[in-house]
């Protein structure tokens, strides 16, 4: 049997490829796609081959890093439905839908540790941001916002959205976004935050550190950075007060620039906190696993219904135009998806 996966064959463009399905050995389901979601963040920087070197623990997470020639495959947010198993065991999972760990492709071969099996009733197109609202959620415990802090998430797409939908959960004294994309902030406002900025507007940004260091106050008490730009660093550093925090989500891509981390960082004793899906904070892991937090995911997909920020669905065969759609800018696009 055989299937057709969506590979990177250069820079800037992508194509199908058909690769052999055979049937499932111990450990293994046979999972038929519905739809698969494009990361606007690491496949983007695949597309436009601005990924960074991988580091070990890259490759041992995302082993599609390894090979970093073409034709490369990516993407890890794919749901379909069980054809069959290689264990008894799973055999009740047949005809199940799960969500799977794994690149775009029609049908595949795939580990049980990287399925997650879906409540009957849940949208596909819903429990395909399941990845997306994990690392959502591992950005907000990184935060670790309280009662009445002042907080900021840099960055609009859809990591940044639900960031900030998470957000306003929380009793916040004030939470602001920023992205230079006019729709996103509308949606941003939408969401829960409070007002969204042009950040690439000097004079919005003056705006704002005029109104948060004014009359005794003392800056944000904590920023998200998941906007992919170096600069939106230094931005943040700007807003943060004195012992803030700001959690970075982003993974800069190439080239990453110039960080400035002058006398305000440092007088302000500023901290920065790298923040990866892939493990949990140090402080939590005494109380919280990865399947803790995965099922506290999927229980907020409910919550927050994120198939709404789906803008663009795609045909396998409309590889390259889904791609393109997502790194453009003036294509308004949030998700984009690819339906099979």
């Amino acid at each position: 049997m055989t299937a057709v996966a969506i590979v990177h064959v250069g820079l800037g463009r992508v194509d199908q490829k058909v690769v052999a399905v055979g049937a499932p050995g111990p450990g293994e389901l046979k999972v038929r796609a519905l739809c698969s979601a494009i990361s606007a963040g690491t496949e983007s920087l695949v597309f436009g081959g601005r990924m960074p070197d991988p580091s070990p623990d890259d490759l041992r997470l995302d082993p599609f890093l390894e090979d970093q020639g073409y034709p490369m495959a990516s993407g890890y947010a794919l749901v379909g439905e069980v054809l069959a198993s290689g264990d008894e065991a799973y055999e009740p999972w047949i005809g199940r839908r799960v969500f799977v760990f794994h690149a775009h492709q029609s049908e595949l071969l795939v580990s049980t540790d990287r399925c997650y099996l879906l409540p009957e009733g849940m949208p596909s197109e819903r429990a395909v941001f399941l990845a997306t609202m994990e690392t959502a959620l591992n950005l907000v415990m990184d935060a670790a916002p309280l009662v009445g802090e002042r907080g900021m998430v840099f960055g609009q797409g859809v990591v940044g959205l639900l960031v900030v939908a998470l957000l306003d959960q929380h009793p916040l004294g004030e939470l602001l976004a920023a992205d230079s994309l006019a729709f996103r902030r509308a949606w941003s406002e939408r969401l829960g935050a409070g007002a969204a900025i042009d950040a690439s507007k000097d004079r919005d940004l003056m705006v704002v550190e005029d109104g948060l260091f004014q009359k005794g106050q003392n800056g944000l008490d904590f920023v998200v950075e998941v906007s992919g730009r170096i600069n939106a660093l230094d931005q943040a550093i700007r807003l943060t007060g004195f012992d803030g925090r700001i959690v970075i989500g982003s993974w800069y891509g190439k080239p990453q620039g110039v960080l400035d981390l002058g006398g305000g960082f440092h007088r302000r004793r500023i901290r920065l906190i790298s923040s990866q899906v892939s493990t949990l904070g140090p402080s939590l892991t005494g109380r919280w696993d990865k399947a803790r937090r995965l099922a506290l995911a999927l229980e907020w997909l409910d919550h927050l219904m994120p198939e709404r920020l789906i803008t663009h669905r795609f045909s396998p065969s409309a590889c390259q135009s889904a791609f393109e759609a997502t790194a453009d800018h003036a294509a308004e696009s949030l998700q984009v998806i690819f339906e099979y």
